[in-house]
């Protein structure tokens, strides 16, 4: 079997720490995922896999057979795209990872690479902070929309910044007749302390978005008893629209959801909450085609002003 073959199945199994899942996923059947493992083991001569009922985890050599073989896939596909690109037609996928509240603008810039570059694949995943910090450095992922303050200085990652996170109380809204409102409101501004007071949904606390907004209620000193909590952004919208809680939502999803008429946006103050988000990179990895183009566009003003617009409450 191709080396490269039994490679992708060894990353596959350490991504999904099941074989039936990692099969699956490489598409082929569980015992062919085992047979290719324990060629591999055959080849380096040493155990790779930990031998149990189920999935036990990799042995020491077979971290270090790991992290060879993502290196190796990493300068494969970056020789594939160099192959298929042209000087002024960049080709291949992106693997982008990108926090929940800023899947909007993640997604709008994805759009827009793919129609600036026909050729470039975008593969857009809404992963958490600590998923995203791993995905780029076991270089499963090319680039990032997240959260840059929580980044160690010194640290192995670029950074491109984009625009700062504010923060909105968003309710459903009711005109004096007790009936829906006719479109999405900006309401006046909303002190934390007074919104700790309503029935809230917000994200778990495995989030750092989560952990973002228990320190502003922190600041205000309150202490927040969720009514509710997910770990998704489109539930939490769902719920505010659906029922009579609150949630407390970035600008960038506040904007994604404008077309909801029903809803009033409050920003949120004392104490001012702007956290910063920007494109984050592995800078010690060489490039490939499709990710120096999307440093580009992320450099680009045209880019820059779209995201100014459509980060904030509203829009234009």
């Amino acid at each position: 079997m191709n080396l490269l073959t039994s490679l992708r199945y060894l990353v596959a199994l350490s991504e999904h720490r099941h074989f039936a899942r990692a099969a699956q996923a490489c598409h082929i059947t569980q015992p062919a995922l085992s047979n290719a493992l324990r060629a591999l083991e055959k080849e380096f001569g040493t155990p790779i896999v930990k031998r149990a009922r189920s999935y036990a985890g990799l042995t020491p050599e077979g971290e270090q057979v790991l992290g060879a073989a993502r290196r190796m896939l990493h300068e494969h596909a970056l020789l594939q795209q160099e192959l298929a690109s042209s000087a002024d037609k960049p080709r291949g996928r992106l693997q982008l990872g990108v926090v929940p509240t800023a899947v909007p603008v993640a997604a709008r810039f994805a759009a827009m690479l793919q129609a600036a570059h026909p050729g470039i694949a975008p593969v857009v995943r809404a992963l958490s902070s600590q998923e995203i910090e791993e995905g780029l450095d076991n270089l499963s992922l090319d680039i990032a929309l997240g959260f840059t303050g929580r980044l160690k200085k010194g640290g192995p990652f670029a950074v491109l910044p984009q625009y700062g996170e504010h923060y909105f109380l968003v309710r459903r809204l009711q005109s004096p007749a007790g009936v829906p409102g006719s479109s999405l409101r900006l309401g006046a501004a909303m002190r934390w302390a007074d919104a700790a007071k309503l029935p809230l949904c917000l994200l778990t606390p495995e989030m750092h978005n989560r952990s973002l907004v228990d320190q502003a209620f922190a600041q205000a000193g309150s202490v927040v008893q969720p009514v509710m909590e997910t770990n998704s952004v489109l539930t939490l919208a769902l719920s505010v629209l659906a029922g009579d809680v609150c949630g407390v939502l970035p600008g960038a999803l506040v904007g994604a959801v404008r077309s909801q008429g029903e809803l009033e946006a409050l920003p949120l103050v004392e104490p001012e909450m702007v956290t910063p988000v920007g494109f984050i990179y592995l800078g010690k990895a060489r490039a490939s085609r499709a990710l120096e183009a999307a440093l580009e566009l992320a450099r680009d003003e045209r880019w820059l002003r779209e995201v100014a617009r459509h980060s904030g409450a509203l829009g234009d």
